[in-house]
């Protein structure tokens, strides 16, 4: 199995998270800045990863980039998506990016993947919710980096 994960990181939090990632998977971490379309569609799991800055919003480079996203040939394709956010800090947009990630991914036709149960997290609000479930894989690094090992290897079976 190919697996792509790609990312956008200022800080190194989610860059670390997404090598850690496709280090398990034997794929590629790519920065959404060199990220090709190819990229996108060439591998048969591909995975994305943002943090949420401020109240809610994408990371610059996502932002900066988004076509690459939009524009891939995805119909089909497994996706799953994993973000980085501070559910203390910010309870109220609590990995928010995963969210606005997803929509983008099912406007595609992909088919997404590693939904995650809301149990053991701490927040009141997050557009990465829906139907009483994250959309993705959810990582506090900064309240909760003892469990991101764990939440990983569990996402990750939850993948194939």
């Amino acid at each position: 199995m190919s697996v792509n994960v790609i990312f956008g990181s200022d800080g190194g939090a989610t860059k670390a998270v997404a090598s850690k990632i496709a280090k398990k998977l034997s794929g590629k971490a790519i920065d959404i800045k060199d990220a090709t379309t190819a990229d996108f569609e060439s591998p048969s799991l591909l995975i994305l990863g943002s943090p949420t800055y401020g109240n809610g919003t994408l990371q610059t480079d996502w932002e900066d980039n988004i076509e690459k996203l939009t524009s891939a040939n995805l119909a089909g394709k497994k996706v799953g998506i994993f973000g980085t956010g501070d559910q203390e800090g910010y309870p109220e947009s609590f990995v928010d990016a995963i969210g606005i990630l997803y929509d983008y991914v099912i406007d595609t036709g992909a088919d997404v993947v590693g939904f995650t149960d809301t149990v053991g997290y701490n927040y009141s609000g997050s557009t990465a919710e829906r139907d009483g479930k994250f959309v993705g894989l959810p990582l506090d690094q900064d309240t909760q980096s003892s469990k991101t090992d764990k939440r990983i290897t569990d996402w990750i079976s939850r993948l194939t």
